[in-house]
């Protein structure tokens, strides 16, 4: 990639490109109250190679400290909360187990049960997923998510552990949800 290509450029190339999928290259470069003369070219064949080279941003987070946040998400309140208080971007830190077996701390405690420590990593911006939104008990969010994808309910999570699982350790707080699951999922 050109080194001097800023992010600020990027990103307006890209929008410029992008309008030019959207709205026709004609629409790009016509003139106000005139039709465009020029005609759009014929699209160009998609393809794997065909992906753009994306400007790399911050460097990434130690994959060993990474995986002990993770794995600390399982069990260890206080030491998500030292850890986090000591590097605040493990927060959406993920690790992968292999296969795409992509985990964070908070799908940790979701599948484990783990409510103090779910909600102590959203109240400090952990993002939010279906999961956790299970476990927790958030009947209105997990509705809303089957009702937009259907077939989310059989989507596994981390470790291909299913949702209907979350529910069942989300316990009394989360029967509302396993009870809504259940029928959907049988």
């Amino acid at each position: 990639m050109n080194a001097s290509l800023t992010r600020k450029k990027f990103l307006i190339n890209g929008s410029i490109a992008v309008a030019g999928v959207l709205f026709g290259r004609d629409a790009l470069y016509a003139q106000p109250g005139t039709s465009a003369a020029v005609p759009s070219p014929a699209p160009s064949p998609q393809s794997a190679d065909n992906v753009p080279d994306f400007p790399e941003h911050d460097p990434q987070i130690d994959r060993a400290r990474v995986k002990r946040f993770v794995i600390a998400g399982h069990f260890n309140l206080l030491a998500v909360q030292k850890m986090l208080a000591e590097d605040p971007t493990l927060i959406n830190g993920a690790i992968d187990w292999g296969n795409g077996d992509f985990e964070t701390a908070l799908g940790g405690a979701s599948h484990m049960g783990r409510r103090d420590i779910a909600e102590f990593l959203l109240a400090h911006n952990a993002r939010m997923d279906i999961f956790a939104a299970t476990m927790l008990g958030k009947i209105n969010i997990v509705k809303a998510a089957v009702a937009a994808f259907p077939d989310i309910v059989r989507v596994p999570g981390p470790h291909k552990i299913p949702l209907i699982a979350h529910a069942e350790k989300g316990g009394a707080r989360a029967l509302a949800v396993l009870e809504f699951l259940r029928p959907l999922v049988s």
